[in-house]
């Protein structure tokens, strides 16, 4: 009799069993004290850069998505969406990650600023790899904050889909996946695609010199305001070219008071251009120098002297000037060289000036520095930067988020007194805040 109970009582285990827990358990789950509705959350993304040059596509090629959410250590296949913090991404983890997941959502710091030395480094390092190829999936970045912490967590927490050995018993499996929580990373966007209502902006002016214009020599002073960086809304380019563009207006400044009146009024043609579309080979310049080289109309520009092309001048103390073709000894870009040294040397003699030549490769994709547009069209430029390298990272990164106003000011302040003494043919002695201010 009892071995008929027992009996019983498994086939109601085999005949009802599997119908209670289609009942029971999203009871549990109801009852259970995580909330679901409390798993939901919203928080701002800002989209991997795009964007093609020459032909060439570069950045992230999709934009929607609609996916399950998981970490770093949890995903498996096209299906899942990635979201990591930056720190825990490296290059090889995403290379990986944009060839077989669905997507990506990468966790920058709250302070950008508060990095350490060796993260800082990985993410421009990962930045640039990023921006160098073309990455078929949607890739966003957001801040870190509370609610991004707990889905973070959440999600770490959860048991890889993948087979891992020691796992724990079925049951132990089972009632693991009903207490964790699951999220789906939905970003409601159209599709991609190419704009074709782009224009380019250029700001230009100028400072028509004491005599007949179309007669006398011209310097120019060129700036690109555009930043660039993995994702555009989060670019503030605040040295690269922030920096560039705050020292272009100070020397309009300062030279617009000295020509204001008729006994500081030089014999130079000064203008000042503020370019667009720097960071794509400097299309901005490209077109200003087609409308006023390749004019018919005679143009200033067509007498310069040189260009001073302005670029990253916060990040450090020195000044490198960069150029593609060394300039003969005696020519004007030559004896401007000798005044900006001569002139670092008496206003701060800590600040070195140093020339630095970097020939023009005609097979590469993109243009390194502004002057090379000039380089060119056969005209005399040359780059006054911080920066000792075009290779360097900080010139296109959304670190780039602080300035140095006492390296600007200082930069601003040797570049208009080597200028000065160009232009007005002043001796080292003349200083130019002790003698041309003086006199306006």
């Amino acid at each position: 009799m009892w071995f008929d109970e027992v009996e019983s009582i498994a086939e109601l285990f085999r005949g009802y069993l599997p119908y209670y827990l289609v009942i029971a358990l999203p009871i549990f789950i109801i009852i259970s004290p995580a909330n679901p509705v409390a798993a939901s959350h919203e928080f701002p993304v800002y989209r991997m850069q795009q964007f093609d040059l020459h032909g060439v596509q570069y950045g992230c090629r999709s934009a929607p998505i609609n996916m399950e959410a998981k970490a770093l250590s949890t995903w498996s296949s096209s299906r899942h969406c990635v979201i990591s913090k930056i720190q825990d991404l490296s290059m090889e983890r995403f290379k990986e990650i944009s060839e077989k997941a669905g997507a990506l959502v990468v966790v920058l710091p709250s302070d950008l600023t508060a990095l350490s030395i060796e993260d800082r480094q990985n993410i421009l390092e990962l930045e640039d790899l990023m921006m160098e190829r073309e990455v078929s999936i949607p890739v966003y970045f957001t801040h870190w904050n509370p609610s991004i912490d707990d889905v973070l967590t959440d999600l770490s927490t959860t048991i890889p889909t993948t087979p891992q050995p020691a796992r724990g018993s079925a049951l132990e499996t089972l009632m693991h996946s009903v207490s964790a929580n699951g999220y789906q990373i939905v970003v409601n966007t159209h599709q991609s695609h190419t704009r074709t209502d782009v224009s380019v902006a250029n700001i230009q002016g100028k400072l028509g010199g004491h005599g007949m214009e179309d007669k006398l020599p011209t310097v120019a002073i060129v700036a690109h305001y555009d930043s660039f960086g993995v994702a555009p809304d989060l670019a503030f380019g605040a040295d690269s070219n922030g920096s560039g563009v705050a020292v272009l207006i100070e020397l309009a400044r300062i030279f617009s008071q000295l020509y204001s009146s008729q006994r500081t009024h030089a014999k130079f043609n000064l203008m000042f251009l503020l370019s667009g579309a720097g960071k794509l080979n400097y299309q901005g310049t490209k077109k200003w120098l087609e409308d006023h080289i390749d004019s018919i109309d005679g143009s200033p520009l067509q007498n310069a002297h040189f260009v001073i092309c302005l670029d990253a001048l916060s990040s450090g103390k020195d000044i490198y000037v960069h150029y593609s073709k060394p300039p003969k000894e005696g020519t004007a870009t030559s004896n401007f060289f000798q005044e900006l040294t001569q002139a670092a040397k008496e206003l701060n003699p800590e600040v070195k000036v140093e020339l630095m030549h970097k020939k023009i490769n005609l097979a590469d994709k993109r243009m390194f520095w502004e002057h090379e547009r000039l380089s060119m069209k056969r005209m005399a430029g040359f780059t006054v930067s911080a920066l000792k390298s075009h290779q360097d990272y900080s010139r296109a990164t959304i670190l780039d988020n602080t300035i140095d106003t006492e390296s600007i000011a200082q930069k601003a302040s040797i570049l208009s007194e080597a200028l000065a003494r160009y232009i007005y043919n002043l001796s080292a002695e003349d200083v130019f805040t002790e003698n041309l201010v003086r006199q306006t």
